[in-house]
């Protein structure tokens, strides 16, 4: 029997395995952010939480990041023909989201999907930095979504 079938995954997504792997390698790298290591890869790193959409559990992914402004653009690229989780999570609950920036305590924030003029003006300015990103996007066939985070204050939702 083959893994998607064994698994009742969809083709193209992660299998057991790959999650336990990335599993492990998100909670090493989030402890080094949380040390104050402010990059990975050459790019600049935060920790996104957000809160599962199916099972309502906190989750915590270490997510590329790209300055703007207050605010930080992060982009939904997972390598795959879907969206990844952390993203969907994301869309599902955005008032329970937050960022923990390299060395410093969670702070609440509001998501913005950028579409039209804003993604293409903030798409520019990422892969200007990060030129890995356009070729990422030329080999996949959904658009990247590209979400600013803008930093919320604890009365705002």
């Amino acid at each position: 029997m083959d893994d998607n079938k064994k698994n009742k995954r969809k083709p193209g997504t992660p299998g057991t395995f790959s999650r336990w792997m990335q599993h492990k390698a998100n909670a090493r790298i989030n402890r080094k952010i949380r040390g104050g290591r402010d990059k990975f890869m050459g790019m600049n790193v935060l920790i996104l939480n957000t809160v599962g959409r199916k099972s309502g559990q906190p989750r915590e992914t270490p997510v590329a990041c790209f300055a703007d402004g207050d605010a930080q653009l992060v982009v939904a690229s997972g390598g795959g023909s879907v969206h990844p989780d952390w993203y969907v999570n994301l869309m599902a609950h955005p008032e329970q989201a937050s960022i923990e920036l390299p060395g410093k305590d969670a702070t609440p924030v509001t998501p913005e999907r950028l579409d039209g003029t804003d993604r293409e003006q903030a798409w520019q300015r990422i892969i200007e930095a990060q030129p890995r990103y356009g070729k990422y996007q030329s080999k996949s066939d959904r658009e990247y979504p590209v979400v600013r985070l803008a930093l919320r204050s604890a009365g705002q939702h």
